[in-house]
């Protein structure tokens, strides 16, 4: 008898109940979340654990944490469908519109912006100054940071060297360390670390206003738990206990108190999925 068996038989003896009566009780579902690697992976499991523990609470539908070491690895998750909910911009592309990922909130915080940012002691101060310099980015997969800026320097005939950082801390130890010149960056993350790590920075270029990233449900998951998920984000930021984790969480990663989560239908997005429509082939 295999082992999870022997314990279910085991358990059910001590309840009164058969083991072919235990064995008609289903286990409760544990679905996955995946947010993008904004952060390191220590700051970022320390930003969302309180946060899902308290929407699973609330909800009554389990959540669990899944990241991976960068944040194409989170997105390789998300791909290989091995996660039921996730905290992204990267599904706005047209291919994976059609994966049926299903926005149901986002985060409600002032406008972000994507950027090329420098230290503010750096001798740079146009971006056209930036060409065959090494630019560092979190990764491949980031929208805001990679995609939005990189397209910058290559509409601008602006040649450099792309490093990745895996994620934007990543990308921002490269630039403090002296092994980048700039970053292309995320405007709420640029204010984050330049707060957790006490610099300034120069903006180079910025991108027209964006929505901060959507909360977005596979299309497998049971409308009754994603509307219970939906539920419990949702009014996080009107309940007591939720107020507190919020401001908890937020203070760890530079965000305002009150960034909390609202309902969405998707419909903010559309400037994300414009991008792909005049995005460099390479980007798209």
């Amino acid at each position: 008898m295999k082992v999870h068996r022997l314990r279910r038989a085991v358990v059910a003896a001590l309840c009164g109940m058969s083991a072919a009566a235990w064995a008609q009780t289903k286990e409760p579902v544990v679905y996955r979340f995946s947010p993008v690697n904004q952060y390191g992976l220590e700051l970022t499991a320390r930003y969302w654990n309180p946060i899902i523990d308290y929407v699973s609470a609330k909800s009554g539908v389990e959540l669990q944490l899944k990241v991976g070491r960068t944040s194409a690895d989170t997105t390789a998750y998300v791909l290989a469908n091995e996660v039921e909910f996730v905290f992204s911009n990267h599904l706005f592309s047209p291919d994976r519109d059609q994966l049926g990922w299903k926005v149901f909130g986002r985060r409600q915080t002032p406008p972000i912006h994507s950027q090329v940012v420098v230290l503010a002691d750096s001798p740079y101060q146009k971006f056209e100054q930036l060409a065959n310099q090494a630019v560092a980015f979190p990764g491949p997969e980031a929208l805001v940071a990679y995609k939005f800026s990189y397209a910058q320097f290559i509409n601008r005939n602006v040649p450099i060297e792309v490093v990745f950082g895996g994620n934007m801390d990543g990308a921002f130890a490269q630039l403090a360390s002296g092994r980048v010149k700039a970053v292309g960056a995320n405007s709420q993350l640029t204010e984050g670390w330049a707060k957790r790590e006490g610099k300034q920075v120069r903006v180079l270029w910025q991108s027209e206003p964006l929505y901060d990233l959507a909360l977005m449900a596979s299309r497998k998951v049971p409308d009754k738990d994603l509307k219970a998920v939906s539920k419990a984000f949702t009014e996080m930021g009107r309940d007591v206990q939720g107020v507190k984790i919020l401001a908890a969480s937020g203070n760890l990663v530079g965000l305002l108190p009150n960034a909390s989560f609202v309902a969405s239908d998707g419909s903010e997005y559309a400037a994300y999925r414009s991008f792909y429509k005049t995005a460099p082939p390479g980007l798209r």
